[in-house]
């Protein structure tokens, strides 16, 4: 089956939420997961999506053009779904520059439990894989500590965060009855290109 995991669309900035920050899109992030509809088309046997609002709004358009709701899997949700602040991005080396510096190293929040972290992830994405056994066309909406995550574990690489993902970036992992899991693509933009620039 091939699985098509994506990132979400972009968020707005919260700090301070007084609780575990959860952003809706913005509006550039709402015409960003509208793209999703034509880019993956409607062949999709099953959507699923982390139950942060940033996935769960992105997934949304895709969701209304098959005529189903997400399955919703709450072990798809990214490592600091607890913290009381999101910044996008974009702006992270401007409010943020140690959190920066960490992810450009490849490296996740020190105080994220990397081997938990990825087990979690690994045993949800592995469900819905064998969930849909066959040719079939299977969506996931997440994180991009999410998807880097399983990426690093599939391929065998050290670091976390080897891959910038944008918002709405699409990766797609091939995987087999056999176990083999084949990664195709990595953060497939032409559907957004013009929707990345920001200011």
């Amino acid at each position: 089956m091939q699985l098509v995991l994506v990132r979400h669309a972009l968020p707005e900035r919260v700090q301070d939420a007084g609780g575990p920050a959860d952003p809706a899109l913005t509006p550039l992030g709402e015409k960003q997961a509208a793209r999703l509809v034509d880019a993956l088309g409607t062949d999709v046997a099953a959507l699923y999506s982390s139950p942060l609002a940033r996935a769960r709004a992105t997934a949304a358009p895709l969701a209304a053009a098959l005529g189903r709701e997400p399955e919703i899997v709450p072990e798809l949700r990214e490592y600091d779904a607890d913290a009381d602040h999101y910044v996008p991005v974009h702006e992270m080396a401007r409010v943020d520059p140690d959190a920066w510096e960490r992810m450009r190293a490849g490296l996740l929040p020190a105080h994220v439990d990397v081997p938990a972290f990825t087990a979690r992830v690994d045993a949800a994405l592995e469900r819905i894989v064998a969930a849909h056994p066959g040719r079939a066309t299977v969506v996931v909406v997440a994180h991009a500590g999410v998807v880097n995550t399983w990426l690093a574990h599939l391929l065998g690489l050290d670091r976390p965060l080897a891959f910038p993902l944008d918002y709405t970036g699409i990766t797609r992992v091939l995987a087999g009855r056999d176990g083999r899991r084949l990664v195709r693509s990595v953060n497939e933009t032409g559907h957004v290109t013009d929707l990345l620039t920001f200011s």
